[in-house]
Order: C-alpha cells, then structure tokens, then sequence
C-alpha cells in the first residue's frame, strides 16, 4: 500500500507510487468532452473513473459535509466524490479524488479547499487530491500533464465541441434512435486511436478528421420536421451537468425541441482573454500577456477551422467565432465582468438571439450572486431591445423540485409555440 506523503505546507501529495495503485475518482460535467479526456488522461497510465450518478443522495451528502450557503456546484461535486467513496463501490485506501481548478475567482479556485475539508470532516482526510489545472497551482509527484496530454486536450476540446454541435442537431431528427450517440462513441474511440499514434493534432489534420465526421454526421437519416429551438446557458456546471440541472437536455429533448447548447472552447477562450484584460485594467506583465494572446490566438485558428468545415460542409449551422461573441456584447457588458462567467454568459444569450434562436433556459444556481447578476439581471434589458425573445431564469438548488423547474420550463414553451 502506497505510503501517505505530505508537502511542507502539509498538504497530502499524490505520488508515483499511487499512480500504480489508485483509482482516480473524476466528477461528470460535460458527458461527451469528459469521456474523451478520460481517454486522454488514461494514455498516460492512469486508471479514471468518471461518476454519472444523479440519485437524490448526492445532494444529502453535500449538505452534510459543505456548508448550505455554499453554491449548489461545490455541493454536487464534493457530495457526488464523498458519496461514491461512501458508497463502497472502492476501496477507500485506493482512490484518488480529481477536480479543476483554473486559478479563477469563487468556484474556480475553491471548490479544491472545500473537498479537503469536506473529506476530513468524514474522516477521509487520507484519500488525495489532485487538481487538474494549466496554471501551476498545485503539483504532484503522481500527476503531470506532460505538453503532449496538454495538445491532447485542446485537440481533444475541438474535436468535442464539433461532436456535441452536430449532435445535438442530429438527435432530434434522427429516423433510427440512438444512431447520433453511437457515432459520437465511434468517433471518441477513434479520435483517442489518432492521439496515441500521434494524429489529428496539427490544424491542417484536424480540418481533414472534421471533414469526415461532418459528413459521417450528415450521412445520419434525419426527418425534415422543423422543430422549436431552445439554448441553454448559465453558470458552467449547471449548463453543461444532468447532474446539476436534473438532465435538463434530456428533458427538452423528450419535450420535442432541438437543443443548443455553447461550446466549451468559448469559454476556455474566455478564461484566456480574462487574464489578458486583467493585464489592461491593473497592470502586470506584458510578456505573459504575450504569451496568453499567442495561446488564445492558436485556439481561435482551431475554432475558425471546425466554424469553416461546418459551413463548407452545408448540412448544419456552424457556431460563431469568440470575436463574435465580443462584439456583440459591446454595449451591455465590459470585458472586466468575469465572475459568475460574466461577460460571456449575456453574449451567448445575445448570439443565440441573433442566430435564430431566441428561446433560452437560462440556468441559475444557489449561491453564484454574479452569475444571477449577468444571467436574470440582463434578461430585462435583453427584453426591451429584443422584444421576441423568450428567456426562463430558473433557479437550481438543493431545495428546488424538479416539477416546479420543469413547469417554468414548459411555460416558456407553450409560449414559443403559441409565437
């Protein structure tokens, strides 16, 4: 059995010799993109387990170990990690918990702290966490991510936020139920296949690979009914989780209605630019701000790329560009309102607005203030310049019921319905 080892400031490292021995327990957010960066991650011989459980008891163990003003994300998470190590699914002296942390503000940098207290309050504190993050924030001896996983997963993000698109186009229509969701598995085994054998990781590759799954995805027999479109947006968690938002797309889907929902490049773009900005508005280095613009620059290449092939292409409607995203916020927003995915969250209403789309469940949790304040706050003056659009804020939260957040739901429908 591993030996436990601690750093000098006493945290708990994870070591080479866990690494051989351990379990790496991963909480779910988004279905698609966390299964391919699972594949990922295991390349580098570790063995990952991804938790898809939604039952009723992960909340009760949030309220338990996490504080009830915290927000409802960090309840999940932390409860969905001590309920799966309670649950006597694994051997508790052989896990390993993993979770992000991007070095932001609130749940970004927290929600680590947070599971270490959680996990010693429940007599855990012998079980390791690791944070995933490009920042430097934390390091173990056990877990690196070497430049090559790093490339992986930028890939492995574009790749991702192509399949979700399409698919999401795809599922609604589709005449053999099920097809879309198994050529999204094929595409995900096939895509971690390039990765090992060192494919699909330059711009010209990845514009070929995309080419082929567009035209896999088109080929997929489809209806030509017309259906009502609904976006979803909202603090990251809870617009991507089933978890978080009680598997909010599957129940839009079962209600008949096509399903967009923004990629995460936006968003990884978005934590990109904040850094720059934080340079404009306070100071700081210009080097890094360098370096950040050459790296969100890269990234930016890569989605006009997929944006491009969608077009090319013809069957399905391609997303915008994050240079999209920023203008259109000119006017509602400054690019310094970040927390809560400040900026962002109001320009994807706007986009989704523009494109067509002016349905939108806009998803809110317990206890992210600036969240509400970018999401429900903004939807008044959205109201006034747009008067067509249809926007529902709807609260998730440990003692919010389901049919009460689906009956706001299904108002918002009938109204787009009887539009």
């Amino acid at each position: 059995m591993a030996e436990l080892m601690y750093d000098e400031t006493g945290r708990l490292l994870f070591t080479e010799e866990m690494k051989r021995e351990y379990t790496i327990l991963m909480p779910q957010m988004l279905p698609v993109m966390f299964h391919l960066l699972k594949r990922i991650i295991e390349l580098e011989g570790y063995t990952i387990e991804i938790l898809t459980s939604t039952d009723r008891k992960i909340v009760e163990t949030g309220l338990k170990y996490v504080h009830n003003d915290t927000c409802y994300p960090a309840l999940l998470v932390i409860g969905q990690l001590i309920e799966a190590v309670q649950s006597g699914r694994y051997d508790p002296h052989k896990v390993a918990l993993l979770i992000s942390q991007t070095g932001g503000g609130c749940r970004a940098s927290n929600y680590i702290h947070l599971l270490r207290k959680a996990l010693k309050k429940a007599g855990l504190e012998y079980i390791p966490v690791i944070s995933i993050n490009l920042s430097g924030l934390e390091e173990n001896p056990g877990f690196k991510i070497p430049v090559s996983v790093g490339r992986r997963m930028i890939y492995g993000m574009m790749y991702g936020d192509l399949l979700v698109h399409l698919g999401n186009q795809c599922r609604p229509y589709e005449l053999e139920k099920g097809a879309t969701d198994t050529l999204i598995s094929r595409w995900t085994d096939d895509l971690v296949d390039l990765f090992v054998h060192g494919k699909g990781m330059s711009r010209g590759q990845m514009k070929r690979y995309m080419e082929k799954i567009t035209r896999d995805f088109a080929a997929i027999p489809r209806s030509t009914e017309k259906k009502i479109r609904v976006g979803i947006v909202g603090e990251i968690y809870i617009k991507y989780a089933p978890l978080g938002n009680n598997n909010l797309e599957d129940f839009l889907l079962n209600e008949g209605v096509e399903v967009i929902v923004p990629g995460i490049t936006d968003f990884m773009l978005f934590k990109f630019n904040n850094r720059s900005v934080d340079v404009d508005l306070y100071g700081g280095s210009r080097l890094k701000k360098f370096a950040i613009g050459v790296a969100q620059r890269y990234i930016e290449s890569c989605q006009k790329i997929m944006i491009g092939v969608i077009r090319e292409e013809g069957t399905f409607r391609a997303m915008g560009t994050f240079a999209d995203l920023q203008n259109v916020i000119k006017g509602y927003l400054g690019y310094g309102n970040k927390m809560g995915e400040g900026w962002l969250l109001t320009a994807e209403m706007l986009e989704l607005i523009h494109s067509g789309t002016p349905n939108i469940v806009c998803t809110q949790p317990f206890g992210c203030l600036p969240n509400h304040v970018v999401g429900k706050g903004m939807m008044r003056r959205l109201k006034v310049d747009f008067p067509d659009s249809n926007i529902v804020a709807v609260d998730y939260d440990p003692g919010a019921t389901r049919i009460n957040q689906e009956n706001r739901i299904k108002l918002m429908l009938a109204n787009a319905k009887s539009g």
